[in-house]
Parts: C-alpha cells; sequence; structure tokens
C-alpha cells in the first residue's frame, strides 16, 4: 500500500467514525455523486482505480474506471452527464461504502445508473442480509439515463451498501455506470381507517428517493416481498420489467404529489394483497391518466380483484389528464389480490417508454353487514 492509499485509507476511517453517531439523512450518500474523485496518482491510463480506497467514502475492489464529463473512448463518448463523474463498474467489480442509519428502519437506496457496452447488464445491490438484482438492460429515458430504486430494512444500526457487476465480458472494462447514489428513509403506512381504505400507500405518497435534478421518475424494479419494497405496501410482479415512480415537480399527477407510471405493459404488473371476507362486496376505485409527458394515444389500464376485471380505457393527449374508474367485486378468500398493468406498450413523442398512470387507489367494503347475515 502507498503512502498515499494509506493516507486515503485512514481519512476514511476516520471520517466514517466521526458521522457514525447520527444516521444518515435523505438525500445524497457521502461523495454520492463521486464529485471529490481519486488523485491523478491513483488512476492509470486515465481512468483505471488503482488501490481500494481512492474514491473517498467508497471502497473499490475489481476493474474500476472514474469517468469525467465528455471522456471518450475507443471513438465512442461515455455520454456522462456536464458536470457530472460516473464509476464504471467492470467485470465482477463491487463498490461498497458504510454509513449510519436506524435499526429495524426500512430504507429505499436510489442510484442513477446506465449501461455502456453489454445489452444484459445488472447491478446486485446488497445491505446485508438483504440483496436485489436490478436489470438495467432496458432504457426508459432517451439520455440512457435512468433511476433505480431498492430497498432493504437495516438490522444493524452500521451497514454497508455494495453495488457489484455480477456481468463477465470479453472486454473487461464493459459496465454499468453510476453517477449518483441517494438514500431515503421509507416509512411503511398502515391503512386508512379514518376513509375506509383497506389498501396500504393507495395514493403513492410513499416512495423512493426522487433526484429534484432529473425529470425520468424513478424505477421500481421487480419485488416479491412488500415490506421490503422502494414502493411501501406494494409488490411488482416481473421477470425484468418495471413501475416507474413519478412526482409532481416532472410530471402531471392525478391527485397527491406522486404516482406510478405503468411502462411494461402487460410484462409487469402492481399488486398488493389485502385481508377480505368471502362472500362480502367490495369496491375498487382509482384513477387513470397520463403523465403529461408526450405519452399520447389509447392507454388502457387492467385492473383485477377476487374473479373480475376491468378494462379502463384513457384517450390521452400526451398533456396530463386522469379519470376515476370502479371495479366492483366479492371476494371468494381471505386474502385478495388487487392488481394493476398497462394492456399495451406505447412510447412518447421522444421514442421513450411510457404507459398509464394509475393513482389514488381505495377499496373498501360495501354491504358488509348485509353479506355478515346472510353467512349466518
Amino acid at each position: 500500500m502507498t503512502k498515499s492509499t494509506l493516507y486515503t485509507a485512514l481519512f476514511l476511517l476516520v471520517a466514517l467514525a466521526a458521522r457514525g453517531a447520527s444516521a444518515v439523512t435523505d438525500g445524497l450518500l457521502p461523495n454520492g455523486n463521486f464529485k471529490n474523485g481519486p488523485e491523478k496518482s491513483q488512476l492509470t491510463n486515465g481512468t483505471v482505480v488503482t488501490g481500494s480506497y481512492s474514491v473517498p467514502y467508497w471502497e473499490t475492489s475489481g476493474f474500476i474506471e472514474y469517468i469525467e464529463s465528455g471522456h471518450k473512448q475507443d471513438d465512442m463518448i461515455l455520454a456522462v452527464p456536464e458536470g457530472a463523474n460516473a464509476l464504471r463498474l467492470g467485470n465482477d467489480a463491487t463498490i461498497r461504502t458504510q454509513f449510519n442509519v436506524t435499526r429495524h428502519m426500512y430504507y429505499s437506496i436510489t442510484l442513477i445508473a446506465a449501461r455502456s457496452c453489454a445489452q444484459e447488464e445488472k447491478l446486485n445491490v446488497s445491505v446485508a442480509p438483504n440483496s436485489g438484482m436490478l436489470p438495467i438492460q432496458t432504457v426508459y429515458t432517451n439520455t440512457g439515463w435512468d433511476s433505480y430504486s431498492w430497498a432493504f430494512k437495516a438490522k444493524h444500526s452500521d451497514v454497508c451498501l455494495s453495488i457489484h457487476n455480477t456481468g463477465i465480458e470479453e472486454n473487461p472494462a464493459c459496465g454499468p455506470l453510476i453517477i449518483a447514489v441517494a438514500i431515503k428513509a421509507l416509512y411503511p403506512p398502515h391503512h386508512n381507517h379514518s376513509s375506509g381504505n383497506m389498501l396500504r400507500n393507495g395514493d403513492f405518497e410513499e416512495g423512493p428517493y426522487i433526484f429534484p435534478e432529473t425529470s425520468w421518475g424513478v424505477l421500481v424494479p421487480p419485488n416479491v416481498e412488500d415490506e421490503h419494497s422502494p414502493l411501501p405496501g406494494w409488490m411488482i410482479m416481473s421477470e425484468s420489467k418495471v413501475v416507474k415512480y413519478i412526482d409532481t415537480p416532472h410530471h402531471v399527477v392525478p391527485r397527491g404529489s406522486r404516482a406510478v407510471e405503468l411502462v411494461a405493459g402487460l410484462e409487469c404488473a402492481l399488486l398488493q394483497e389485502v385481508s377480505t371476507v368471502p362472500g362480502w362486496s367490495y369496491r375498487l376505485s382509482f384513477s387513470v391518466g397520463d403523465a403529461g409527458n408526450g405519452c399520447s394515444g389509447s392507454l388502457v389500464v387492467g385492473a383485477y380483484a377476487g374473479q373480475e376485471t376491468l378494462k379502463v380505457p384513457y384517450e390521452s393527449r400526451g398533456t396530463g389528464g386522469s379519470k376515476l374508474a370502479e371495479l366492483h367485486f366479492t371476494a371468494i378468500s381471505n386474502l385478495t389480490r388487487v392488481v394493476f398493468h398497462s394492456w399495451n406498450h406505447h412510447m412518447t413523442s421522444q421514442a421513450t417508454l411510457c404507459g398509464p398512470v394509475v393513482d389514488d387507489i381505495s377499496l373498501v367494503a360495501v354491504h358488509a353487514h348485509a353479506a355478515r347475515r346472510l353467512l349466518l
């Protein structure tokens, strides 16, 4: 270990200890935008990071490159946004950072990433004992950069976030680029008993961190455990596709400040499981619209509950708007899945994937007392 690397490692340890007394706050992790990069002496060929502690607050292993805006490689300009810096994770490369959180709390990680060479690049994100795979082969923006979210429950107060490129390519430098990593505390919502809504987070106001300077929302990847979902209360069912979490500063939202855009057609479903009483009647109401992002045409949302199905068409001009829909059903079991998906794939005028927006989802029991008398 060189003297410079030793000093960097000692600085990292001291800095970690100094901030260990309080949990991180919502927003960028320390040096989460990699603005503080390695010294020139810690780079070979201008970009390759040498030394595990060359990037302040981060530990690196494997083939890691520090890429600045406008960098050109093999006659290809890596489209790092102006003023930004990126870490490129090559073959079997990993970056790690340690920080303090509140034990037993839920947190979501949001990172901005893009693929560089391979078509099927993936990132494994973990905070022990939680881990998840982020598929980044599908691009949902016209810039090539997308924001991805992942959630975990803190088992300890001091945790280590690890981001690992699982791919092995012929060119060891090929791999995802990351330009920012942020965190947000999640507060799993309870049922809204005052309104009678049996669903949790039906208005989607609780969700992952959205970078204020980005206009493309946050992708929520497939997950089958709603407790560990970046979108509390909701699960995403798919092999590799996602839903998009959007906000009012950048999109049109039917109600409140957050909503979900169904961008993957029939390949991805948004769902929640809720306790019901067999034989009771229920009403599922929700808003369907467009995000004002140029997603125009005949949008259709498919909704399912019990044994009932509803197709809700929405003629979009791509400028924002919404309408209400209702699905009535009778429960056939003690647990009912409420499911939403887009009926088709759609593209914006800028050739990016898009779809209908769902929001303000409510499930209430109707004629419950009459149903109870019939059961007795």
